[in-house]
């Protein structure tokens, strides 16, 4: 019976200290279900909110925008939504971005380019120029064996 009542003691004990911890008075029901908050677009919404303070407008007809990064390697937007503030030198895209190397874009996006990616569009020249002279040399390897190469490869 030691035991029995040891336990009790120590339950009230227990009972004492997870008193304080409930949220409503004695006898109250408990809370079951946790009460998630979300946050769907109110970040969105918000993000909108302080744009229109800055007063940007919408650009239309803009089919893509290109980020030129000091790697090499361009954040290529299609069809993004393009605001500016011209006034707060602001400036907001919003699309999806994909990062992709210069050479994947070059013959439309050679009016873009400026003086610092001059380096890498020689770089890009260079490589090709070198692929252009490994083939023709490939080539100078290979006989002239004329129109009917049968007659040739019996001889």
């Amino acid at each position: 019976m030691d035991q029995s009542s040891e336990v009790l003691a120590a339950r009230a004990k227990l009972a004492q200290r997870f008193d304080a911890v409930r949220t409503g008075g004695k006898g109250t029901m408990r809370r079951t279900k946790i009460a998630k908050h979300a946050h769907s677009g109110a970040d969105d919404k918000q993000m909108q909110a302080q744009l229109k303070k800055l007063g940007v407008n919408a650009i239309p007809g803009i089919e893509e925008v290109n980020f030129f990064m000091e790697s090499g390697s361009v954040l290529h937007f299609a069809a993004p939504k393009v605001q500016a503030a011209v006034a707060s030198n602001t400036f907001v895209i919003n699309g999806k971005g994909e990062e992709k190397r210069l050479e994947e874009l070059l013959p439309g996006i050679i009016s873009q380019l400026g003086p610092d990616n001059l380096m890498n569009l020689k770089r890009i020249a260079e490589g090709y120029a070198a692929a252009q002279g490994a083939a023709s040399k490939e080539g100078e390897d290979i006989p002239d064996i004329g129109e009917n190469f049968e007659d040739v490869s019996k001889a």
